[in-house]
Order: structure tokens, then sequence, then C-alpha cells
């Protein structure tokens, strides 16, 4: 954890104004260059959204502070589209083409098999192989990556948790929603706040869309309706929140209704500066672009003092293989029961004013 702080912190002094035309309507991955005689390290997310945006910008830093190109290489950003064949078409994709050398992905289904057994094709012809953001199921397809850079899930969720029981000291019923629940950092955000919250809150349901934000909007309203006791909606992607938002306010019971998430999309922090958000536990998609770029070049040329870096005894067990990166808990900048000594001592703690502050020096609008 003292190593992702210290890379986190360092990686602020990088930053640069976000570029625009990131690509963030895409909904299909393209394939990259192929043909120019550079050596392709792809990014492979698992769909369209604007947290991605956030992650190229500090991928494509990376690509120039490390002169990516000058070595050879070409940085290859694409987008799924949260669906298992938005992943294993270009997996496919990838397993033809020479020069693909590295591959990060975020990976949308953990325990599709196909999907593991792609990538475990990928990293036997030698391509160097990382999951960012989203794993494998570690039980039972941890060798098809090498390691995992991004977020704790487990103590992410564990942390809003913890927000949440502060917002509700009383206890709360509250329901999930997310993109994929099988999704690997939907399931240990969930758990994990499902263990932060405590016993006094209660589970009334959890409800995925597949990435529609109309479906995502549509089940906040059905769970509303066939739930009438939900008192608490808990996004767990970024999108999820700004429609949970929606329909609130259409409704008029933010009153009766609080509202926590995880991710800082735009929409949200909007939304909080007007009194509809209670709570935001955020990650750091920038590190996590700047510092896969990273990793995956230090893999790449055999650099051992940086794969060291990240994983100092590597092997794939426990969290030898894992490189977590921040976490942060933004709260309203006034009005809020949550203090900061309710959260671990890594995790950064924001008033909205602050990080918007944080935000704008880095050229960001969301995390």
């Amino acid at each position: 954890m003292l190593r992702a702080r210290s890379l986190g912190l360092a990686l602020a002094l990088f930053a640069l104004p976000a570029f625009l035309g990131c690509g963030s309507g895409s909904e299909t991955p393209q394939p990259g260059p192929g043909a120019t005689g550079q050596k392709r390290i792809v990014i492979l997310t698992n769909g369209p959204d604007p947290y991605w945006d956030t992650c190229e910008v500090g991928a494509r830093k990376a690509e120039t502070d490390l002169e990516l190109a000058e070595k050879g290489y070409v940085l290859d950003f694409q987008r799924g589209n949260f669906t298992d064949e938005g992943q294993l078409g270009p997996l496919d994709q990838f397993l033809q083409d020479e020069s693909v050398v590295a591959l990060g992905i975020s990976v949308f289904n953990p325990d599709n098999p196909n999907v593991a057994r792609k990538l475990k094709q990928l990293r036997d012809k030698g391509v160097k192989v990382v999951t960012l953001d989203g794993d494998v199921n570690r039980e039972k397809y941890r060798d098809a990556r090498f390691g995992y850079v991004g977020t704790d899930n487990l103590i992410g969720g564990r942390e809003l948790g913890r927000a949440a029981k502060a917002l509700a000291p009383d206890g709360a019923n509250f329901a999930f929603f997310v993109g994929s629940i099988a999704a690997a950092n939907a399931v240990e955000r969930m758990q994990g706040f499902v263990d932060g919250s405590g016993e006094t809150f209660t589970e009334v349901a959890r409800m995925d869309d597949g990435g529609n934000r109309e479906k995502a909007q549509s089940n906040v309203k059905d769970t509303l309706d066939n739930n009438p006791q939900t008192d608490m909606l808990v996004g767990i992607w970024a999108y999820n929140t700004p429609q949970a938002v929606k329909v609130v306010n259409a409704r008029d019971v933010r009153d009766k209704v609080k509202v926590v998430c995880f991710d800082a999309a735009e929409d949200s922090i909007t939304a909080m500066g007007k009194g509809d958000v209670d709570v935001m536990v955020a990650q750091n998609p920038y590190q996590i672009g700047y510092e896969g770029v990273r990793l995956m070049l230090g893999m790449v040329e055999e650099d051992q003092a940086v794969v060291d870096e990240f994983f100092p005894e590597h092997a794939l067990e426990g969290d030898k293989d894992i490189f977590r990166t921040e976490l942060r808990v933004i709260v309203p900048d006034e009005g809020s029961p949550i203090e900061q000594n309710a959260f671990e001592e890594e995790t950064k703690f924001f008033e909205l004013k602050e990080f918007q502050d944080w935000l704008k020096e880095r050229g960001l609008v969301s995390s």
C-alpha cells in the first residue's frame, strides 16, 4: 500500500491537462496499428465510459514520459462494449498479430473460460499480459495473467460501507446497481460494502444492466416500485449513480433516499454539488493507466528493477501479484456526518471543493 501511495503522489507531478478526442463514444474496439513496424502495447477496457477517458490520459502521459515512440512502441488504447464478445474478438486479433507485445485488460467477465484461455495463449506466445482495474477469477484463472494493477475493490467497498454506516447509523435498506453482478470488481465492491456497513443494513436488491444506461435507470425505478422500503441506492459502476439521481429527483424522494457510490463520474460530482449524492469512493484511473503502461514496458524490455517496484516478491498467490492503486473518499463541503477517522489510513479523504481543485489542477473532470 505504501508503494502505491508513493507512486500515486509522484504521478501528480507528471499530470497534464486532458486532451480531447479520447474516443469515449466508440462502442466497439477497433484494430490498432499493425502495419507500422512498431510493437504494440495494448490496453483493452471492459466497455466505453468516461472513467476510461481518464485512464487513457494517464496511459498517454506514460507513453510520452517513457518515450515509447522513440523506443519503437505504439500505445493502442481500445474500448470493449460490456460483453464477452467485445473482448473475445480483439483477443483473437491479438493472437494473430505479431506486433502485439503486451496487453493490459480490464476483464469484463472474470469467470469466462474462453477469455482466460486466450490470455494464456497470448502469454504462451510471449505477450506480456496484466489485468488493469478488473481481474480474472483468481481461484480459477490466476495464471492467465502476470499480475493485477488497480484498486483493491474489497477495501474500496468496505470504505463505502463505512461511509454509509456513518450516514445511517441505525441501518438502511439498500440496493446495488452495476453493469455486471458477476464482474470481479463488482463482486468485491458489493461484498466489501456488506462487510463495512454491518448487520443493521439490509440488502433488498442487486441489479445489473449490461452497461445500458436506460436499463440502469429502469432498474432504479423497478427497485423503488418493488421495494418501497428502499432508502439507500448504491452505485457500483461510474455511470450507475447519475441514473439513480435522475430517478430520485424525478420522484422527489431525495429526503427519503440516500445515494452513495463508487467512482466519481463528472455527473456524480455535479450531483454532489447540488446535494444529490451523499458520498463517493473514487479510484485513480489516471494512475492505473500510467502505471499499467510503465509496468508493461518494463516487462517487455525485461527491466527487472521496474517489475520489482510493482511486485517485489512476485508469485501467483496471496497479494504478491497485486499492485494496489489509490482510493479516495469524497464528501459534500458542508453537513456530512462522515469523518476521515472512519477509514483506513491509506485512504485519502476530500471534501468536494478540495477534490474538484485536485481534478482541475490535472486537467481532469472525473476519476
